[in-house]
């Protein structure tokens, strides 16, 4: 554990937490416009006035009281961990709902500052809120922000290192006197009754016992049967009361206060009507969103195609000059020189083949992230993930798998259902990510046009349909309705646009690309060993049934350490870069299908352990490759009928 203090961003799903952390950490967290985007803790340093605090993002929780893991792990990060300060970030537009979280956050007793974010969309919704007023009735100070544009951050921050040196406790607001009268007493019999081990204040205590968190009875769960009865006691004494369940009246009362805060400290005009706000009548209409979503793909991986296209036929060029230039002036012959030109073709591979793809991908789908169409995309697909059994929140994990399918897998935590998180984790590795992307355009898209890579895609959502609903009916459950808060929409910063593509493409130049370049000195040495046979030999199995050429064998094996190697693997296993001069376009296309739905990554196949245990990620990895090879031979099939 770090010796600075600690500044813990805490608040409800999608309202800027994320986005306040990487204005002052530098980018470490991909924030993404929709909610659920943040599934663990991402800790940071941010330096002020001189002073270093460690910044933690928690994921987002709608109470305290949480059951899915990545709400459990913010529960347990502010109840037992070191914390210092907490910016309880709130959504400006949406405060009646944000109060209910700060009620609980000011239970905590930990000393707190107010970050009021996306007070321009606020004010675009006609809510006029008087900070200084909400700041005294709280009892703590209050920060207007826009963080998405870096507005009042750095005032916001002065304040929580003042805090940091002269900290004081919240206090609690006063609901109802009966409700009260009965926390009041369960408060002075815990007291006289119980020794807490961890430092949880005893209003938050009573409170969430009185609601039955399962969280605080374990806490108690040793105390005697005394305390049970009196617990018991009073939550019986509140259901007669007032004619329902203790935790409804909890509840009730703590949403009572909510509304009647923001009602004394918020006043409401007419709201600017505005394009976005009739965008949606189209975008997410049953019939026509379904159209601009197609159109919006299309176009999507038709501009991809394009620019990716245009940038690997210069930048090819332009190295293979260099490394001719290179090799002729260094050696010209010699093991060294052998060495030496491994190197170079793994820099180039990446240079010339990966990036130009990769690049423009990662753009695009940092502006479709920033904008806030994906949470759109969640709400249409919400039909679609019903009729194959999941819910429809579901489609955020495979949304993240066009990134990478590793914090795609992750994301599933967010489902309740281990049922769901195995379907999820499932189809998230059957999404093409950015690097099975670079294999789709740089094998499908190059030889046969940008429209055949779309069509991998629509196979790939036909594969997924297929695959979710076999699971599905092989694992019954019933799937509930999906709740999903909907932002607003968002014009992108080019500053957040650029580090997100920085940060993601930074994967690939500091882990793919030295094994990209290892894995050509690797097949180099194999080949000058004259060890390439005994390795093909032994997948000759499968090349043979694919009807592939046998040296393609030893790229299968890089493509389970990063799945971009299997193709720039393919360009030295086979001699050249001209592929038609070697294989068929119908043994391309092939290879394409079956490393594009084989095996997934070291690095997926890892928190697949993690996230569904070793036993179902077996299932998934040989499920996945017995898949990838009926599809194989069905690709095969298609292009000898159609002899290509």
């Amino acid at each position: 554990m770090s010796d600075h203090r600690q500044i813990i961003l805490a608040g409800q799903p999608n309202c800027g937490k994320s986005t306040l952390f990487n204005e002052v950490a530098g980018y470490r967290s991909v924030a993404s416009n929709f909610p659920g985007a943040t599934v663990e803790y991402t800790r940071g340093h941010v330096n002020i006035c001189g002073q270093t605090f460690d910044i933690v993002d928690l994921p987002g929780i709608y109470s305290l009281t949480s059951f899915d893991p990545a709400a459990q792990e913010t529960q347990r990060y502010l109840l037992n961990e070191k914390v210092d300060v907490i910016i309880n970030v709130m959504d400006a537009s949406t405060l009646s709902r944000s109060l209910e979280l700060t009620l609980q956050l000011m239970d905590l007793e930990i000393p707190m500052v107010i970050c009021l974010n996306m007070m321009d969309e606020a004010r675009r919704k006609g809510i006029h809120i008087d900070l200084e007023r909400l700041s005294q009735i709280l009892g703590v100070p209050v920060f207007p922000t826009v963080a998405a544009r870096g507005k009042g951050v750095q005032n916001l921050f002065h304040e929580v290192m003042r805090f940091a040196e002269k900290p004081f406790k919240p206090g609690h607001l006063i609901g109802n006197r009966d409700v009260e009268a009965v926390i009041t007493e369960l408060i002075s019999y815990l007291k006289s009754h119980i020794r807490l081990q961890e430092p949880v204040s005893f209003h938050l205590l009573a409170t969430k016992l009185l609601e039955g968190d399962p969280y605080f009875e374990a806490l108690i769960r040793n105390s005697g049967g005394g305390v049970q009865k009196k617990i018991q006691s009073c939550r019986a004494q509140l259901e007669q009361t007032h004619g329902t369940t203790a935790d409804a009246i909890i509840n009730g009362e703590r949403h009572m206060l909510s509304m009647t805060l923001f009602e004394t400290v918020a006043r409401v005009i007419k709201p600017v009507v505005q394009l976005k706000d009739r965008i949606d009548q189209v975008i997410m209409h049953p019939l026509w969103g379904y159209v601009f979503l197609f159109l919006v793909m299309f176009a999507f991986f038709q501009v991809v195609f394009t620019f990716g296209s245009y940038l690997e036929t210069g930048l090819l060029d332009l190295f293979d000059r260099w490394t001719g230039f290179i090799l002729q002036t260094l050696t010209r012959d010699g093991f060294f020189r052998i060495l030496l030109k491994s190197v170079l073709e793994g820099l180039g591979g990446g240079l010339g083949i990966v990036l130009p793809f990769l690049l423009p991908f990662l753009i695009g789908l940092a502006v479709l992230e920033d904008i806030g169409y994906l949470p759109r995309v969640a709400f249409l697909s919400d039909t679609f993930m019903h009729r194959i059994g999941l819910h429809g929140a579901a489609v955020i994990p495979a949304i993240l798998g066009y990134g990478c399918n590793v914090p795609a897998v992750m994301a599933t935590r967010i489902l309740e259902s281990p049922r769901d998180r195995f379907i999820a984790a499932f189809i998230a590795t059957l999404v093409p990510c950015a690097a099975r992307m670079t294999i789709i355009f740089g094998l499908v898209g190059a030889y046969f046009g940008g429209m055949a890579a779309f069509g991998i895609y629509l196979l790939n959502i036909m594969v997924i349909a297929v695959t979710g609903t076999v699971l599905s009916r092989l694992l019954p459950e019933d799937t509930p309705g999906m709740l999903l808060e909907i932002p607003a929409y968002h014009v992108p910063r080019f500053k957040v646009i650029v580090s997100k593509t920085w940060m993601r493409i930074r994967e690939f130049i500091v882990i793919a690309w030295p094994l990209l370049i290892a894995g050509s000195v690797v097949l180099t040495l194999i080949e000058h060993f004259h060890w390439m046979q005994a390795v093909n030999h032994g997948l000759a199995w499968v090349t043979r049934l694919l009807g592939l050429p046998e040296a393609v064998g030893t790229t299968l094996i890089f493509g389970v350490l990063r799945k971009e190697l299997s193709m720039l693997m393919l360009f030295q296993a086979l001699g050249t870069r001209q592929l038609t001069d070697v294989m068929s376009l119908g043994q391309i296309l092939v290879f394409t299908v079956f490393v594009v739905f084989y095996v997934p990554c070291v690095g997926t196949i890892g928190v697949l352990g993690r996230q569904i245990k070793a036993r179902r990620t077996l299932v998934v990895i040989l499920a996945t490759f017995f898949m990838a090879l009926i599809l194989g031979l069905i690709a095969r099939g298609i292009s000898e009928l159609l002899s290509i």
